[in-house]
């Protein structure tokens, strides 16, 4: 498993700034009565409520157009619900201004489905991206970088640009991108669904171990087997709603 060890700059800031949550709020995120459509449409997710505390694992399940990418969109600010409030970090964002986006995806990790990396930037930089937008000198992060290669695979493809990868690898590259930086909260949208089920073991288990340092997790997934296995939360969504599914 990768080392992660807290930075100075972390663990020493100020958490009463604007974008930093209080220390007596456990709430990560706080979704009230929220609708989300797209185009003039029927909304995708109808009254939605939910609530993650720090240091909590979901996985979210559902059927395919149930919602599941719509919610994790808008957990990340890139979706703006038609009604009701949305709360990151315990602050009000639901009509957060673009400027201040930034600072609340700074805290987030998050594995998008078309994988989003840099085709000009090779396998290590791709994952060391937001180690050096943190403005973390190379010579710093070479050594975690190479870890977290080797943990997801891909040890071997450093030097490897993202079009000569297959999806599989791009996949471990995206997560390896998105929990480099050790953040507050995890979201992750079918991590596993291009690797095969020994890997996807390996996945969770790093998911699990950044869990237990203290993230926040919630996890997108057709593979309902392995969110049982998994021993987390699981979060049914279902006609634009969330149902508690039990442990």
């Amino acid at each position: 498993m990768p080392s992660f060890t807290p930075r100075p700059d972390r663990d020493a800031r100020d958490t009463t700034e604007p974008g930093h949550a209080r220390p007596d709020r456990a709430e990560v995120v706080a979704l009230e009565g929220v609708d989300v459509g797209y185009g003039g449409g029927p909304p995708v997710l109808r009254g939605l409520d939910l609530r993650l505390l720090r240091g909590s694992f979901h996985f979210l399940t559902g059927a395919s157009g149930a919602g599941k990418s719509t919610l994790l969109k808008l957990i990340e600010l890139s979706l703006r619900p038609g009604a009701g409030r949305v709360r990151l970090f315990g602050d009000e964002v639901t009509a957060i201004g673009r400027s201040a986006i930034p600072a609340y995806r700074r805290r987030m990790g998050v594995v998008f489905q078309d994988f989003r990396l840099l085709d000009h930037l090779d396998a290590f930089d791709n994952a060391a991206l937001p180690l050096r937008l943190a403005g973390r000198k190379p010579a710093d992060y070479a050594a975690d970088v190479d870890e977290m290669l080797a943990w997801v695979g891909l040890g071997r493809r450093a030097d490897a640009l993202p079009p000569a990868l297959s999806g599989g690898e791009k996949q471990r590259l995206a997560i390896a991108r998105a929990v480099i930086g050790r953040p507050e909260l995890i979201l992750a949208d079918e991590p596993t669904g291009n690797v095969d089920a020994r890997m996807a073991e390996r996945l969770l288990t790093l998911f699990q171990s950044l869990n237990r340092l203290g993230a926040t997790v919630l996890i997108a997934s057709h593979d309902e087997d392995l969110a049982q296995a998994s021993g987390a939360g699981v979060l049914h969504l279902a006609d634009g709603r969330i149902i508690e599914a039990g442990a």
